[in-house]
């Protein structure tokens, strides 16, 4: 299981794809690659009779450029990771954090196919995802992304917990272009698994990484506002951000994702278990300061422990999330 989000916090947590299954995809877009490339070069063939041996040889190289490279680059463009193999075999191309991909990483990836699928016939993919840990190839490494499935039980997926009311849409003019990937990869771990973290941990790290967070958009946290809701708010942001980028600008306002506009400005949660009766929504305990119980010494920080993204598996290294995980 591979701890991702899609950009648009669709589904978390999602399985990484293997070969058999990435196999398969690959064959189907090939087949249809080629059965298309195969119906233009015929009447490309019978409207370029006339042409002599150089412009022939250019219109054909030509039709093999944009039939098997640029048009699977376009597909897996407009989209967004789906191409029809991969939708058959319900899969999805997503990047390293679970955002969506864009032109750039579609680019590198369909280059990369051309040298390791087709001028291999596959064999250097083949060894490149049965070596990778996640089962990625040569074209995903250099591109920054992961194939993930994209089917798994809705009822098992965590969801991140929406900000209070007050704080959707406050940060809609904060700049997240110098966040790094790995940075909101903790936060969402964080805000998905806060409610069962002890609380004056959970308070640390917030802490700790609403600072990461602040020193990469340039605007430190707003005075007063928890740093678990600020992360939550942000986080908010992005996904409403992403939304927006991928489906048009009315496919989501401030509060995409987490609620919709409410009547009289603020926000309603559209999450289950964004609060109770006579709770706001996007109220949650770990958005209060813990007050440390008699006799028991307040929290210190220790430092922090480096090793690969992601969960710690039995006998790994610990996730390198910038905070501690509670003992």
């Amino acid at each position: 299981m591979s701890e991702l989000v899609t950009g648009e916090a669709v589904a978390l947590e999602l399985r990484t794809a293997r070969l058999p299954s990435r196999a398969l995809a690959v064959l189907i877009d090939l087949a249809v690659a080629f059965a298309a490339y195969i119906a233009v070069s015929i009447g490309l063939l019978a409207a370029t009779a006339s042409l002599d041996e150089a412009a022939a040889a250019a219109v054909s190289v030509a039709t093999f450029l944009l039939v098997l490279v640029g048009a699977p680059i376009a597909v897996e463009t407009l989209t967004h990771g789906r191409s029809l193999g991969k939708l058959a075999c319900g899969l999805r191309v997503v990047r390293d954090d679970g955002g969506p991909i864009r032109f750039r990483h579609a680019l590198v990836r369909g280059a990369m196919g051309v040298i390791e699928i087709l001028g291999t016939f596959g064999i250097v993919a083949c060894i490149a995802s049965l070596v990778s840990a996640r089962g990625r190839r040569l074209g995903d490494v250099f591109a920054g992304t992961l194939v993930v499935r994209e089917r798994v039980p809705a009822g098992r997926t965590p969801y991140v917990p929406p900000p209070p009311p007050w704080l959707v849409g406050r940060f809609s003019e904060l700049d997240l272009s110098g966040v790094p990937d790995g940075l909101w990869l903790a936060i969402r771990q964080y805000l998905t698994r806060m409610g069962q973290l002890d609380a004056q941990v959970g308070w640390a790290m917030a802490e700790r990484l609403a600072g990461d967070l602040a020193s990469h958009t340039g605007a430190p946290a707003p005075q007063g506002v928890p740093p678990a809701a600020y992360l939550a708010a942000v986080v908010n942001e992005r996904q409403a951000r992403e939304v927006r980028r991928a489906f048009g600008p009315e496919a989501g306002g401030s509060g995409q994702g987490f609620g919709v506009p409410g009547a009289e400005g603020g926000t309603v949660g559209s999450l289950p278990g964004s609060g109770g009766p006579g709770t706001a929504p996007g109220y949650s305990p770990a958005y209060e300061k813990p007050v440390p119980e008699p006799g028991r010494p307040s929290y210190q920080p220790g430092p922090t422990v480096t090793g690969p993204q992601g969960p710690a598996e039995e006998g790994g290294a610990a996730p390198a999330t910038g905070f501690v995980p509670p003992a």
